[in-house]
């Protein structure tokens, strides 16, 4: 295979070569997989077995219509069917999202899921694409994000939550706050493909605001947090009308036997499946530990299935990629072709403990090897390094008309010219998140706009986090206006945080705002060898595990209620 590896990369459209194509190479042994994001713990074996029992039985008739299958998966869920459509994989609803209700123009945050940017651009849209800042450990700001929408005149707006490949989280109020503000788009879309695996909250989900607005759409994936991405399903949740007028575009027969077998076997397997979720959480606390621990690796907060990592300085990506798979058969997904990104980031799946200390084997050989072709200098010998960001301004300008320069500095807020060559950008004012209440109130909670004193701009793994929450305010947003205000209302100060920490805001990520200093700071070379990492700060958290809720006869009401909302 070695000789063939950078022909089977390059002959491929997608960012790897798909696990078939890789399994003929290797005389029928595919490589250990960190590279697609899904379920390594469902299905179950024996839902397999049972699935292979019925092999010919399901190959071999028609399926049933996509709306008998809808009707069984919104029963599984307590979804109202005609808020549902299901389509053969996220892929094919985002197709018919952009062909059916994206006009001109679409906003996304950069770097993230490749069918958000390509899609809309394969259809002559208008993709105005919102830099996410590595200086800030890829952390959304949900109101700079809302300024540069209004100064572009996006029509439709898409938000990753978590976001793909960095696993960003945006607490569920913050979301409906930027949806009461952008109430007047055309579309905005919550792509929530990895929301099963979040843990920072316990009921993140934007579906059942979603089937009560007039322009909002919640896509899900079935294939990511149920193991099978082959299958090839997945659903969105949107108003009646919105969800019919996709419904109505899609085949009869969209949704193959293999979808409909699984299911229908859910029913039965509700606890199995809640237990393989907490499992892949605990795994990503595991991994992400081991990882911070190898010299000059860097890990970004992540509440997906996946972590996001800065290799060391001097490591290329593709060079990586290639020994791993090739000395190790090990499959990892540089992101160097991701928008907003650079060939210095892998994106590594959650996997078992045994997979995690093959690959941190793998990595340790293949980084600081003592035989020739090691993949990182000798530190004396370390080359210089851009993130990516600066070749995002330059792409996001080209793609977004003339007279766009320094386009990151000006969605940061920052007006000026652009950055000079080797300066870090300050981090962007970023809003201070309140607490949920225990019942959403009808006014929404202000945004304080301030930088918080005692809270260090994000970077991973740095110092425990405490919440920060300032008191909650009254008032009503209005659409277009951002952050929303109350009249009279005063920003509540929030209280500083128990570590010394150099001034600077807090970010909406509660874990990228719990570390200190920037990529050129002293600490920038290695994460988590000092103190460890915390639990707190691996999965974003900033309160104590939520207490188990009661499940039902069949496993599965209590996650319905729990992942879902029970729209409806």
């Amino acid at each position: 295979m070695a000789g063939n590896v950078t022909s089977l990369f390059r002959g491929t459209a997608a960012h790897s070569p798909s696990m078939a194509a890789l399994t003929r190479e290797g005389d029928g042994a595919g490589p250990l997989d960190f590279c697609i994001p899904c379920n390594p713990y469902f299905p179950t074996p024996a839902m397999f077995d049972d699935l292979a029992g019925r092999l010919r039985e399901i190959i071999t008739y028609y399926p049933s219509s996509a709306d008998t299958i809808t009707a069984e998966l919104c029963s599984l869920l307590q979804l109202p069917p005609q808020c549902v459509a299901m389509g053969n994989g996220s892929t094919e609803l985002i197709t018919w999202i952009d062909h059916l209700l994206v006009r001109e123009s679409l906003a996304i945050p950069v770097p993230t899921f490749g069918r958000w940017t390509d899609q809309p651009m394969e259809t002559g849209k208008r993709v105005d694409m919102f830099p996410l800042q590595e200086s800030t450990g890829f952390a959304l700001d949900l109101g700079a994000y809302a300024k540069f929408i209004r100064a572009r005149g996006t029509r439709v707006a898409v938000l990753c939550n978590p976001n793909n490949p960095d696993g960003g989280f945006l607490p569920r109020q913050s979301v409906v706050q930027f949806l009461d503000a952008m109430a007047d788009l055309d579309l905005i879309v919550v792509d929530e493909s990895f929301l099963e695996f979040a843990d920072a909250e316990s009921e993140p989900s934007v579906v059942e605001d979603a089937v009560m607005r007039p322009n909002v759409i919640v896509l899900r994936s079935l294939g990511k947090n149920f193991g099978l991405h082959g299958i090839r399903f997945g659903y969105l949740v949107a108003n009646p009308a919105l969800a019919a007028k996709v419904r109505s575009m899609l085949p009869k027969w969209n949704l193959n036997s293999f979808a409909e077998s699984v299911v229908f076997m859910l029913r039965d397997h509700g606890a199995e499946y809640r237990e393989s979720l907490h499992m892949v959480r605990r795994d990503r606390l595991d991994m992400a530990r081991e990882l911070a621990a190898l010299p000059g690796l860097t890990v970004y907060p992540s509440q997906g299935n996946f972590l996001f990592v800065r290799l060391p300085v001097g490591a290329e990506g593709t060079m990586v990629r290639d020994r791993l798979l090739t000395e190790h058969r090990i499959l990892v997904r540089e992101c160097g072709n991701k928008i907003g990104s650079s060939s210095r980031f892998l994106r590594l799946v959650v996997r078992p403990q045994a997979d995690v200390r093959r690959l941190v084997s793998g990595l340790e050989q293949v980084l600081y090897g003592s035989r020739r072709g090691a993949a990182v200098p000798e530190p004396a010998a370390g080359t210089g390094y851009s993130s990516g960001t600066a070749a995002v301004d330059r792409l996001v300008g080209a793609t977004n008309g003339a007279g766009t320069p320094g386009l990151a500095a000006q969605a940061a807020d920052r007006p000026g010219s652009a950055p000079q060559p080797g300066a870090v950008p300050a981090p962007p004012p970023v809003p201070v998140l309140p607490p949920a209440p225990p019942v959403r109130p009808a006014a929404a909670v202000v945004f304080p706009d301030q930088e918080q004193p005692g809270v260090a701009p994000g970077r991973p793994f740095q110092q425990p986090f405490a919440a920060t929450a300032p008191a909650e305010p009254a008032g009503m947003p209005q659409p277009g206006a951002w952050p929303p205000a109350a009249p009279g209302a005063m920003p509540a100060q929030a209280p500083p945080a128990p570590m010394p920490a150099p001034a600077g805001p807090a970010g909406l990520r509660p874990a990228a705002a719990a570390v200190g200093g920037g990529p050129g700071s002293a600490n920038a070379a290695s994460l988590g060898a000092q103190g460890g990492l915390t639990a707190a700060q691996v999965r974003g958290r900033t309160e104590p595990e939520p207490p188990p809720p009661p499940r039902s006869a069949d496993g599965w009401g209590a996650v319905g209620a729990m992942l879902y909302n029970q729209a409806g």
